[in-house]
């Protein structure tokens, strides 16, 4: 046990964050923290950081662990340099020793200006030099809030890669699915005050979520509806993501297909957008530089009724600006934006506008819109409150008392009170909870418009667009048909061709013979045969032993026997992942001659 919160209560004037709620890390833990915005993640974040007090109960550390916390909007100190900042309170043995690692992890974020100062830097880069800082320093427990905001996605995939192989414990907060889906092994859940952990991954905490949701009397049928099918998107996203045995595909698809055969509710987020006429949005020759460097270059494209279009890139590339050269809040320095003259736009912005905070939540909607046209009929602002996870005790709260992201849920939630036809999102993920992202990509599926958005989140995209266009260094676009998730596995596909495309054309020798042919010896091709029902069975073992852990509670010398026979099952699976990677690559080495 490292560190564990024995019922602990919190409340914030009459709101109750956690009544009596407890929770326990252990070695090697990997957990994820969810729950609507404004539950208390943060809060809970704070409470296990020790920087924040409970009211009641006890938050016990073990002497020795070190705790590394990387806050959502991290205080660094502006007389430093990057490199500065990262080894702060660094000896100067440790600098020695971990500097080119420090190098290697900054320039994996985007940060190449190692004595760049701290004061010149953008909020998203700050968060990410207080990302590299955590990693090269050695702690026991890393506490993550919202890590992948402010990354693009080749940096939120290099991250959930390092994360996946860290070998000390984790609990973070974030809304990246995929990344929760890979890294966690365990989801705490933070529901009307209470903590319900689940021994397992996002995946198949959707399936346990909907059970628990089942068997409580009164449960909403939209919200089990949502769940179920966002564990449908779940496990195709699972199916597309990397190289996986059949018998793991047999058992998502086993899932899903559980999951299409039970009820689900009708769509309750009909579209609400105005007419829309036959042009929309055409762009022109459109180019656009800041300086020397040209961010779009010579950039066409006609946006269909229909479109749903990601757009990718590297921070900075641009993408921002070309949403701005669209909804026509920047002009281009070359080429023209045309506009259907029926368009009503709605623009998602990354920074949100500025509200009034002394208006009531339901204020603020009302002064949008007091009832909105729905093909299910009228709906009025209080309904499309509670939709968006506003209940009537909180509608009435003025908006100073809302968290960021309620805040940001309620900015959303406006502008789709406008009923506009076009819709325009610059990063929706960042600071929403899953629930609201549920909720927003079940009402895009409705949206009779085009949708056109800028995102890191890879589940998003999967679900939301079936376009993409990403941004090359020189400022042209690549427009790709497909899927985020194929779109990424076709540029990893090419990548690997080169490689491969070279080696054929020097063919190797060996005195004077063509190269052996490679082939499975007797013991390889048994275990090539089994190796995943194997791994299947371990796994099992690991998750069978995390529910007991649980069950045990506070039995420490039982805990202690089950923490030493979970950490020999992880490294027995460590071993047979890596009989698993040695006998597949194998497997495609004599596929390939064969080809040849």
């Amino acid at each position: 046990m490292l560190l564990s919160a024995e019922k602990i209560s919190k409340r914030f004037g009459e709101k109750i964050l956690f009544d009596e709620a407890s929770l326990y890390l252990l070695e090697g833990d990997k957990v994820g923290v969810i729950g609507v915005n404004g539950a208390g993640k943060t809060t809970l974040l704070n409470i296990l950081a020790q920087t924040e007090d409970v009211d009641d109960g006890k938050i016990m550390k073990n002497p020795g662990v070190r705790i590394e916390y990387i806050r959502q909007d991290p205080v660094l100190d502006d007389r430093l340099t990057i490199l500065e900042q990262v080894f702060l309170g660094s000896t100067s043995a440790h600098k020695e020793t971990q500097e080119y690692e420090a190098k290697t992890i900054l320039t994996k974020l985007g940060l190449t200006e190692f004595d760049k100062s701290v004061s010149d830097l953008s909020g998203g880069q700050k968060k990410r030099v207080a990302i590299a800082s955590a990693l090269i320093h050695p702690c026991d427990v890393l506490i993550l809030d919202e890590p992948t905001n402010h990354l693009d996605n080749d940096m939120v995939q290099w991250l959930e890669d390092y994360l996946a192989k860290y070998s000390g414990a984790i609990i973070m907060v974030t809304h990246d699915r995929y990344f929760l889906d890979r890294v966690t092994r365990k989801i705490i859940e933070i529901d009307k005050g209470k903590l319900y952990t689940y021994p397992t991954n996002y995946s198949q905490f959707l399936e346990l979520k909907a059970q628990r949701e089942e068997s409580l009397l009164g449960t909403e049928r939209k919200n089990k509806s949502l769940l179920r099918k966002e564990q449908a998107w779940m496990l195709q996203g699972a199916k597309a993501r990397g190289t996986k045995s059949k018998e793991r595909i047999a058992r998502f698809e086993d899932l899903k297909e559980k999951s299409f055969r039970t009820e689900t509710a009708a769509l309750e987020m009909g579209s609400m957008s105005t007419r829309l006429g036959k042009k929309i949005v055409e762009l022109h020759h459109v180019s656009k530089s800041f300086g020397d460097r040209v961010i779009v270059r010579d950039f066409n494209h006609l946006i269909a009724r229909d479109a749903r279009i990601g757009i990718v890139g590297a921070n900075g590339c641009g993408k921002s600006t070309l949403l701005n050269m669209i909804s026509g809040s920047l002009a281009p320095d070359s080429g023209t934006v045309v506009f259907g003259e029926t368009i009503q736009l709605g623009y998602f912005t990354q920074n949100s506008e500025e509200m009034d905070v002394s208006l009531r939540v339901i204020e603020y909607v009302r002064n949008i819109a007091e009832t909105i046209e729905t093909p299910d009929g009228k709906i009025t602002a209080a309904m499309m409150l509670e939709r968006f996870l506003f209940p009537p005790d909180l509608q009435w709260n003025p908006i100073s008392r809302l968290s960021g992201g309620e805040r940001r849920r309620l900015y959303l939630l406006g502008i789709l009170m406008g009923a506009p036809n076009i819709l325009l999102l610059d990063e929706p993920t960042n600071d929403l909870d899953i629930q609201t992202l549920t909720i927003l990509e079940d009402y895009l599926e409705s949206f009779k418009g085009p949708v056109i958005a800028v995102s890191h989140d890879r589940f998003f995209l999967d679900r939301v667009v079936d376009t993409i266009f990403a941004f090359r260094d020189d400022g042209t676009m690549e427009k790709y048909q497909g899927s985020y998730t194929e779109y990424a596995a076709k540029n990893a596909a090419e990548a690997d061709v080169l490689p491969a495309v070279t080696k054929k054309a020097v063919p190797e020798r060996s005195g004077g013979r063509d190269k052996k042919k490679p082939a499975f010896s007797y013991k390889e091709q048994r275990d090539h045969e089994t190796i995943d029902a194997d791994i299947a069975a371990v796994e099992t073992q690991i998750s069978d032993t995390e529910k007991q852990m649980l069950i045990e509670g506070s039995n420490y010398i039982k805990l202690q026997e089950l923490m030493a026979q979970k950490e020999s099952l992880e490294k027995t699976l460590e071993q047979k992942m890596e009989r698993w990677v040695y006998l597949n690559d194998l497997a495609e080495k004599i596929e390939q001659f064969e080809k040849e």
